[in-house]
């Protein structure tokens, strides 16, 4: 790695928070890779800001990964021209590697990220980093899902945030809004902690780093923004979507065998006023979750399930078609795919974990089974006793139907019958005297 200024490892001790005529409060940086259309206009309008509305000292860093045109070039000539301004180059591609590097080599007190393109307002940064300045958070983030939020942007690119944040809180039980809004701030001590522990080097970074600074209990400030959508933006929505479920499924499974060393990082990382960041977690039950959250919660995972129950059949029925034929076919795919499916929404949508109950809820996973398949078979059945005579056409929205309402009937059955929590038995010595039973 080469870099323009001086850029040296930084000891993990946490800096003091305070705005002293020596002390730099704020580095925003500008992630980059081939943008020279639009980075002076950006690095211009950002310096501007910087200058002319924030209380604070601050320096902007443009973090070049790896551009291939004339980027690192301006940069250079713009951190010649401007104070104030600085580059910071790697040789190997990645919006969260540049960041990772950007931000550990800095020694400010608060830092920051804003994407080239300025489709965030800029007058959300002082809010952004004034509760950090402040002691009050550990992060602040940048959302546009707010309903005071005033956002620009096509309803595909709608669709695809709200869908990818719903399967967050889904799946890593997550309690932010906007995973990837391109305007984050971290407190220098938190990101010292953290970043060690952020594997991602891509446009998965923002989300792993969210989620474990939730699950090490640090406080997330997030601020409504105006955003308005790049049309000229070049992220590969698709390659970015796979890169996402790889990250999330990554890093469910270290959550899941406890590989993250997250359990201390909240006793170190005190906050203004925040008693409980002096004692360490005495292993008490968490917070109890509102039962919006958990049905949600519940909801996205059964989906998940779903789909993977369904990929899963489909591969068993065409491995066993042709030696069994198709309705033995048919028969045993059916019947190991909702053992497994059973299996999974026990564990991954209602959290059972142990043997205790086992053999019962794979009996009461087939009986729903078997109900839901009735509605299906059952709604085909009528269609031919009334409608000898329909096409295909309206077959298939037959089936379309009673399938969903088959999903309906199994997760329902699922969460009000097969796995709903069990009240302890009261035996007769836990209850007050003169009670009669």
């Amino acid at each position: 790695m080469d870099t323009t200024t001086a850029v040296g490892t930084r000891a993990a001790a946490r800096p003091e928070l305070v705005t002293g005529a020596t002390a730099l409060v704020l580095d925003l940086v500008i992630p980059v890779y081939n943008e020279v259309a639009g980075l002076e206009r950006a690095v211009r309008t950002a310096r501007s800001f910087l200058d002319a509305e924030l209380p604070y000292s601050a320096r902007l860093t443009i973090a070049d990964n790896a551009s291939t045109d004339g980027t690192l070039e301006i940069a250079r000539r713009l951190a010649a021209e401007l104070p104030g301004v600085r580059v910071v180059h790697l040789d190997a591609r990645g919006r969260g590697r540049a960041l990772h590097t950007a931000w550990l080599a800095s020694d400010a007190q608060v830092l920051a990220y804003m994407d080239v393109d300025l489709s965030t307002d800029l007058s959300a940064l002082l809010p952004l980093i004034a509760p950090l300045v402040s002691g009050h958070s550990h992060l602040a983030i940048g959302t546009r899902l707010s309903r005071t939020s005033r956002v620009v942007r096509g309803p595909a690119r709608e669709v695809v945030s709200r869908g990818y944040n719903l399967l967050l809180r889904g799946t890593l039980a997550a309690c932010f809004s906007d995973a990837q809004c391109g305007f984050k701030a971290i407190r220098s001590d938190a990101a010292h902690a953290l970043l060690p522990l952020v594997a991602d080097t891509g446009w998965f970074f923002d989300t792993e780093l969210l989620v474990l600074a939730e699950r090490a209990g640090l406080r997330i400030h997030e601020v409504p923004v105006d955003w308005v959508d790049d049309p000229d933006s070049r992220v590969d929505i698709l390659a970015t979507a796979l890169a996402d479920l790889r990250g999330i499924a990554r890093v469910g499974r270290d959550l899941a065998a406890g590989r993250l060393p997250l359990s201390e990082l909240r006793v170190h990382l005190p906050l203004v006023g925040d008693a409980r960041a002096a004692v360490p977690d005495d292993g008490g039950p968490e917070p109890r979750v509102d039962a919006r959250t958990l049905l949600l919660r519940q909801l996205v995972r059964f989906a998940v399930v779903g789909v993977a129950s369904t990929v899963a059949y489909a591969v068993l029925y065409l491995l066993l078609r042709g030696p069994f034929g198709a309705q033995a076919a048919n028969v045993t795919a059916l019947l190991v795919t909702a053992v497994a499916n059973t299996a999974a929404n026990r564990r991954v949508t209602f959290g059972i974990s142990g043997r205790n109950r086992t053999a019962t809820h794979q009996g009461q996973g087939l009986v729903v089974f078997g109900l839901a398949w009735a509605l299906t078979s059952g709604s085909l059945a009528l269609l031919a006793a009334v409608a000898p005579t329909a096409g295909r056409v309206t077959e298939l929205a037959v089936l379309v139907v009673a399938n969903l309402g088959a999903t309906v009937l199994r997760f329902v059955l699922l969460r009000q019958w097969v796995f709903r929590p069990r009240r302890p038995a009261i035996s007769s010595t836990d209850l007050p005297e003169g009670t009669v039973r």
